[in-house]
């Protein structure tokens, strides 16, 4: 596993996470800058879950006040965890309805982006559709088959998240929108995913699982859903059927250039 500067915040003895003023205040700037980036571009269903969520603006939430909402909306809760976790936990936690989350925020230098994924990107990016149920079901479903999958067929299942949860969007009768957590904690990427810079593709879980990807630039290629639904339907479909498909089919060759060495 990669190292990473980011040291997780451990809750004191009531399970109350204590933050200096100053990453207060980077909450501050990612929230209420990010909140106006989204306007017009991210999709219904996770505009209400940011309702339902009522992420404070002025402190770092606390996961008790996060997990008392999804609960009550889809069973599921956060698990606070270091800032970078194996395959296995990650399956592990998403199988028993328990999302992710490293209790750290990102550097002020690291303002606009990071690779490592920080309490900003989970909570705004992802905890919002957590409460919504079909998004829910297919998570959960996700994790579970992870956790029976080989180490092989996980890299195919790896790309499917990648192009849905984290890089996802949708077609809805007020245009295209973003779903994908990783769009959606990125100013960036937000305006981006839907100019007409990069490719946009009807969703294909086959396609998706035979599409490379890097974590460390924009996306070149995103997949649209027909509405979020679809995630739900293809959460009782044969997905693990779909990665043997993949594997025979093979991959197709890279968008983008390859890192530098």
């Amino acid at each position: 596993m990669k190292t990473t500067q980011y040291v997780a915040r451990e809750p004191d003895v009531s399970g109350f996470i204590h933050y200096p003023a100053d990453e207060h205040e980077r909450w501050n700037t990612l929230i209420t800058r990010q909140l106006k980036v989204i306007e017009g571009r991210a999709c219904q269903e996770y505009l209400d879950g940011i309702e339902q969520l009522g992420l404070p603006h002025e402190r770092i939430p606390q996961l008790g006040d996060i997990n008392r909402v999804l609960q009550a909306a889809t069973g599921w809760s956060v698990a606070r965890v270091p800032a970078l976790i194996p395959f296995q936990t990650f399956f592990e936690l998403l199988a028993s309805k328990q999302f992710p989350v490293a209790t750290f925020i990102r550097t002020a230098e690291e303002l606009d982006y990071l690779q490592e994924p920080d309490i900003f990107h989970e909570v705004f990016g992802h905890c919002p559709l957590l409460t919504n149920p079909w998004f829910a079901e297919f998570t959960h479903t996700y994790g579970k088959l992870g956790l029976a999958a080989s180490k092989e067929e996980r890299v195919y299942l790896a790309r499917l998240y990648w192009l849905t949860i984290e890089f996802g969007l949708i077609d809805t009768p007020q245009g295209r929108r973003i779903y994908g957590g990783g769009i959606l904690s990125s100013p960036k990427e937000t305006v981006y995913s839907l100019s007409s810079a990069p490719e946009h593709l009807a969703f294909d879980p086959v396609e998706a699982m035979r599409t490379p990807y890097r974590i460390d630039i924009l996306q070149p290629l995103y997949f649209v859903l027909p509405e979020l639904k679809r995630l739900f339907q293809l959460s009782h479909e044969d997905i693990m059927g779909m990665v043997q498909r993949a594997r025979q089919l093979g991959l197709h060759s890279p968008k983008f250039p390859p890192k530098a060495a």
